[in-house]
């Protein structure tokens, strides 16, 4: 499925429920906030965006802890899914979304290139997948673009079925 499609699946199901999103970037530089605006009518779900790229962004406007970015770095699940939060709790939205990872074309932190964590955030709580991709660095950073709009998609999916 295309991020078009994805985004707009993302959107229906927003709207579905009611709900909104909010992103923070680091690895995807605006691309996943792109994605996402680029749906007629994306203003009715899509609260904002937050792309920050220098660490010391994610602590000082994300909210993520100055600690665990000192001993992991930017590049780590726990991260993402703080940045998430952040992204959430800052825009108003009901659910937030966060990239961050190495797309090369050099190792970062000692962390190959391909390494990716997005993070979740919701009214139940938080997560974080991290695969590992490969490719060229505007190759990383599309498909953790996709990986995003997955994992939000798969959330709100969950979350809209009858219990």
């Amino acid at each position: 499925m295309n991020d078009r499609v994805l985004a707009e699946k993302v959107h229906a199901a927003l709207r579905e429920q009611g709900a909104t999103v909010a992103v923070a970037e680091s690895l995807t530089g605006g691309l996943l906030a792109a994605a996402l605006v680029d749906v007629p009518g994306a203003s009715a779900t899509f609260r904002g965006s937050v792309t920050a790229y220098a660490t010391e962004l994610k602590a000082a406007v994300l909210g993520v802890d100055e600690g665990l970015l000192a001993v992991h770095g930017p590049v780590h699940p726990v991260v993402a899914r703080q940045m998430a939060e952040g992204a959430r709790r800052l825009l108003g939205a009901t659910y937030g979304i966060a990239t961050t990872g190495v797309a090369g074309p050099d190792p970062q932190d000692g962390l190959p290139v391909g390494t990716v964590h997005v993070g979740f955030a919701g009214p139940d709580g938080t997560a974080a997948v991290s695969p590992v991709l490969s490719g060229q660095r505007a190759d990383i950073r599309a498909a953790t673009v996709s990986e995003a709009l997955e994992l939000l998609l798969g959330h709100l999916a969950s979350r809209g079925r009858p219990r």
